[in-house]
């Protein structure tokens, strides 16, 4: 880049700015520096802040969101192209930073990339920073020729004038088109007509991940790095009592050895085996504090209580009097489901390299938010903005733990970088360490209550969740906001919006009791759609059955005001062949859910043998996302999401036992094998409008519910709680 101008902003202001969601950012395509073309990194004049032309007419695009596996980069670039009308085969990714960004008054706008947000929160300023400098390019030849703009077309990188068939490149006029103004009135393609976007084209990051070129956080190398291995201590909530740093610091390569903030203790050498080696062998005297006695019995107990409790928090209450309407029911059905903490579990443990000195500090690590990481490194460098920057690497996984809130691993980078004025340091997490302080998946309880009349039909509905809170712990403004509610604790049973719950019942409350233990949670992979899927899905059947009718037929009465939904239920069951009998020792079972603007049914097929040994044989996913922007993608994320979902439903879970998380790796947490992986057979049915929905999260949520039922209907038994190794059941 050419150099910024000079800004002023306060670590606190940027925290509480960059904090806000959703706030009303206004989004300028680019601010004018004067008559100096901005350019990008490689000097290559930028048209917009998303497309910078190369003399070779290679394609820069400037993308912010990150790239974790889920396709987020090669969507947009596909949408910016698709305006653009520029050669696909000659695009290259470039990732501004934070730091940048910030000194262009938020330009890009949101980094943060988490919610199934990447493409379709940011869908349309994209496509506009594409369209905006086509039309620059092209306004830039047409000036060149001295003919009107009108008569010029562009395609593939190529500038036409079409009377006389004089030809010209995009980066023979690049330089000419930056030095525009940007246009105002800028429209935008019908998404009928795209060629790029909405095609199933190759992912810009495969190659370099296939061949082993790709630098993830962990691979990171910068002259004169350090390492750095560091334990926290395993209670929440505890400090560091003593430790003596003599006993450790003549070992093989041991350079340094530090206090991590009150919490935490690093050993810094020359590589990281052996800082880890020598942190192994320090011994630390830990103040364990006053959560030091807790167990997963003791949150277990305090969320039953909630289950009964006076006091709680509605989600939706959809009319009606459902205590009244329960005590006239002709039959009335009660169940208790619970769901557990779970960790993330990315492949690639917390990373960061920072280097700090008093006039500069720099990140380089894998973060879900450049913006967010930003903050971080701010506040715990003490240093002013524009003496600070993040440099996005690609990330190895980041399933919400990558996430903004908090990037704890961030700062734990700067406290140590710190330590050692102008060497960068490379802090990398053990996996013990990253299973010990993960921000886990919200541990859940719910108790659901629903009437049947004469006739079987559900005539009132209370779902009662008892449980932790994420935003309470990260963000207690919203609830604070909320009068004590939090929002995403509703996610799929939502009385509206983007999680919104998809049956109709005349007398209906969902409310949350809301019981916050020790345990940090966090963004996990779906987040509480995982959880409540599981609930409402598994109970749905649970009712049908007492109404003595087909699931699916069940869910249909309930399901006319809500026709999307609707449909990809029955596109899934129809995937299925619901309509016709199962193969011999072969059950079905089916779940649909609302979330991320998206929504999502899936049907699967599962055999039993000796009552506990599953194989699922099928999964029908159908998926209406508003936009299918890569079809490909979509249904590589669906059957990714399928893995995390049944991974999640047969094995992981994270207990407590002295206020510590118990499990330490994977031989604790499994996951599944390939060989256990199920066909699935997806169906993208987009219906357009002006909603574009998430793809990474949605899916995830229905697997679950779907294998639970055909599970009920395979042995008669309800499975309630999970993961179903508790049970003695086993995914074969």
């Amino acid at each position: 880049m050419t150099a910024m101008p000079k800004f002023k902003i306060s670590r606190r202001k940027f925290l509480i700015s960059s904090a806000a969601v959703g706030g009303g950012l206004a989004l300028g395509l680019r601010l004018p520096f004067g008559p100096e073309v901005v350019r990008a990194a490689d000097g290559s004049p930028e048209i917009t802040v998303w497309v910078a032309i190369r003399p070779d007419n290679t394609t820069i695009i400037r993308a912010v969101r990150a790239e974790m596996g889920q396709g987020t980069i090669t969507g947009l670039a596909q949408l910016i192209a698709e305006e653009l009308e520029c050669d696909w085969n000659k695009v290259v990714i470039e990732y501004p930073t934070p730091g940048e960004s910030v000194a262009r008054k938020r330009a890009w706008g949101e980094f943060s990339t988490g919610g199934s947000r990447g493409v379709r929160q940011s869908n349309e300023y994209v496509r506009k920073g594409g369209a905006a400098a086509r039309m620059m390019l092209v306004k830039a030849a047409a000036d060149g020729w001295k003919v009107p703009a009108s008569e010029c077309t562009a395609a593939n990188s190529v500038i036409t004038h079409t009377p006389s068939g004089r030809k010209t490149t995009y980066g023979k006029v690049a330089e000419a088109a930056a030095k525009l103004p940007q246009p105002t009135d800028i429209p935008l393609k019908d998404p009928k007509t795209w060629k790029l976007a909405g095609k199933p084209v190759k992912r810009l990051d495969t190659a370099q991940k296939v061949n082993g070129t790709m630098t993830y956080g962990i691979d990171l190398k910068l002259p004169g790095m350090l390492n750095a291995a560091v334990k926290d201590c395993p209670v929440f909530g505890g400090k560091v009592k003593s430790f003596d740093a003599n006993q450790v610091s003549g070992m093989t390569g041991v350079k340094k050895v530090v206090q991590v903030g009150d919490t935490g203790v690093a050993v810094i050498a020359d590589t990281w085996w052996n800082a880890k080696t020598a942190l192994d062998t320090l011994t630390i005297t830990w103040d364990e504090g006053p959560n030091a006695k807790v167990s997963s019995a003791d949150i277990a107990a305090t969320l039953k209580e909630g289950l009964d409790a006076e006091q709680t928090f509605v989600g939706n209450k959809a009319g009606g009097d459902v205590k009244q309407a329960l005590a006239g029911a002709a039959k009335k059905v009660e169940a208790v489901y619970s769901y557990p903490y779970q960790n993330h579990a990315c492949m690639e443990p917390m990373n960061a390299t920072v280097r700090w000195t008093p006039e500069r500090c720099e990140m380089w690590g894998p973060t879900q938010n450049g913006e967010g990481a930003f903050a971080q490194v701010l506040a715990a460098s003490g240093l002013a903005a524009e003496k600070v920057d993040v440099h996005n690497v690609m990330l190895g996984g980041g399933f919400g733990r990558r996430g903004t809130y908090p990037d704890d691993y961030v700062t734990q980078a700067v406290l140590i970088a710190k330590q050692m004025p102008g060497t960068p340091i490379k802090m990398l997490w053990s996996r013990e360490e990253d299973m010990a302080h993960g921000k886990y998946h919200p541990v859940m309880q719910c108790k659901l209550v629903g009437g049947l009349d004469a006739s079987g039909n559900l005539t009132a509905l209370h779902m009662r969740l008892s449980g932790q809170s994420i935003l309470a712990s990260v963000r207690p403004e919203v609830i604070q906001a909320q009068k004590g509610r939090d929002p995403l604790t509703f996610q799929g049973v939502f009385e509206s919006g983007e999680h919104s719950f998809a049956y109709t019942v005349p007398n209906l409350l969902i409310d949350h009791a809301m019981r916050n233990p020790h345990v940090p949670p966090g963004f996990w992979r779906g987040v509480n759609i995982n959880q409540n899927a599981v609930f409402i899905e598994s109970f749905m059947d649970e009712l049908a059955e007492a109404a003595g009718q087909d699931p699916l037929e069940f869910r249909r009465k309930l399901m006319a005001n809500h026709p999307r939904a609707l449909g990809v239920l029955n596109a899934a069951a129809e995937k299925i062949g619901w309509s016709k009998p199962a193969p011999k020792g072969v059950y079905r079972g089916l779940a649909q859910m609302h979330c991320f603007d998206s929504y999502v049914a899936a049907a699967c097929e599962i055999s039993v043998k000796d009552g506990n040994k599953v194989k699922v044989h099928r999964i029908a996913a159908a998926t209406d996302p508003g936009y299918a922007v890569n079809p490909a993608q979509i249904e590589r994320q669906i059957a990714g999401s399928f893995v995390y979902g049944l991974s999640a439903l047969f094995f992981q879970e994270c207990t407590v036992k002295d206020g510590r998380i118990e499990q330490t790796n994977f031989h604790q947490y499994n996951s599944m094998r390939i060989a256990q992986m199920p066909k699935v057979e997806s169906v993208i049915m987009p219906t357009g409008g002006t909603i574009w929905g998430g793809i990474g999260e949605p899916t995830i949520c229905v697997a679950g519910p779907a294998v639970l039922n055909a599970y009920a209907k395979a042995t008669g038994k309800r499975i309630r709680s999970v993961p179903l190794k508790n049970h003695g059941i086993q995914l074969v």
